[in-house]
């Protein structure tokens, strides 16, 4: 089933008027809403995104607001196949060793999903998103990440193969990346102490390194109804652009970004950005609620409340303070960019 919930035109109305006044001048601020369709109500005001990461919804485990893979594929399959890592994409089968004893093991997987939508007042054509394919559009997404341009020949053996094509393909307008991110507050400190007390095998990283891919995508990638509905925005697809991380050292199995830019059916000088940014939460990852209970310095080092920004190992606006507060700032730099050039 698609999601159809929304806000009541009337209620949404109100909501974006309120929230248009409140916003400053240049900056643009995050308005919570059910979903991104609930903005067709009323048009968006200026400098202003409606955001929905649906941690409230029926499918979403209450305590994490992530959704299991499985239910989030049946439940939006237009998601799943254009958010996914590649449309295909299913939760992999992996050696697992515990007690001494390996098996095979399916990747169990929870979702982070958020999306939004802005307005830019320009037209579309203006817009050359071919120039955001550079390591410098991510530094400026999240300056806390550094990032270094590798060869396909680099990617780890251990990242998600795409069966459609290759990873990093050797064309126009396709960067191949390493990143890296240090964990910032306490949260080095706790996973120092952390590592004192486990197996040499399952020592954690003080840090999160990945590899993506950064494109813009092909016109004959533009080219299909189903982007038009995953948008949810009666209009031609002007352009979009993606990052795809298809290899992460821990906790995560993939994430994706993506912009989608159309134009303002009300107003052709002015185009509507819907941006997405999916992560993939490995499931065992969430299961380990009660390990650190009897240690007073790590009890609320739980891996989902620090991984949704309920910890109070919690800090900063990039992925130590969690996935929610990660997702909004970076579709805020995303908005603030494509604004302001």
């Amino acid at each position: 089933m698609e999601r159809s919930r929304a806000l009541a035109p009337s209620a949404a109305l109100a909501f974006f008027v309120l929230a248009g006044a409140a916003a400053g001048a240049g900056e643009f601020r995050i308005a919570e809403v059910r979903a991104i369709g609930a903005a067709d109500a009323a048009p968006l005001k200026p400098h202003i995104i409606a955001f929905a990461d649906h941690h409230d919804e029926a499918l979403a485990d209450p305590a994490t607001g992530l959704i299991r893979f499985e239910d989030w594929a049946r439940a939006m399959p237009v998601q799943k196949q254009f958010l996914s890592l590649y449309p295909s994409f299913a939760e992999p089968m992996v050696e697992y060793t515990e007690n001494g004893v390996t098996r095979p093991y399916k990747e169990k997987l929870h979702m982070y999903v958020a999306e939004a939508r802005f307005v830019l007042p320009k037209p579309g054509p203006s817009i050359d998103l071919a120039r955001y394919v550079t390591i410098g559009f991510l530094e400026r997404m999240d300056p806390k990440i550094v990032h270094r341009a590798i060869a396909a020949a680099d990617i780890d053996p251990a990242a998600n193969r795409n069966p459609d094509r290759e990873w990093c393909e050797a064309k126009p307008r396709v960067v191949c990346i390493e990143s890296r991110y240090e964990l910032e507050g306490k949260l080095p400190a706790g996973i120092r102490v952390a590592n004192q007390l486990a197996e040499k095998a399952k020592k954690i990283d003080d840090f999160l390194r990945f590899q993506s891919e950064l494109r813009l995508l092909s016109p004959a990638e533009l080219d299909r109804p189903a982007l038009g509905k995953l948008t949810a925005v009666d209009a031609p697809i002007a352009g979009a652009i993606e990052q795809n991380i298809f290899y992460v050292n821990q906790v995560m199995q993939f994430g994706k970004f993506l912009a989608v830019l159309q134009p303002d059916a009300t107003d052709p000088g002015k185009t509507v950005v819907s941006a997405f940014i999916t992560l993939a939460i490995k499931t065992r990852v969430l299961e380990n609620k009660n390990k650190y209970a009897n240690v007073p310095v790590l009890r609320n080092l739980v891996p989902g409340q620090v991984l949704v920004g309920k910890s109070s190992f919690n800090t900063g606006n990039s992925l130590s303070g969690g996935l929610p507060s990660y997702a909004r700032n970076e579709i805020k730099a995303v908005a603030g960019i494509l604004d302001q050039e």
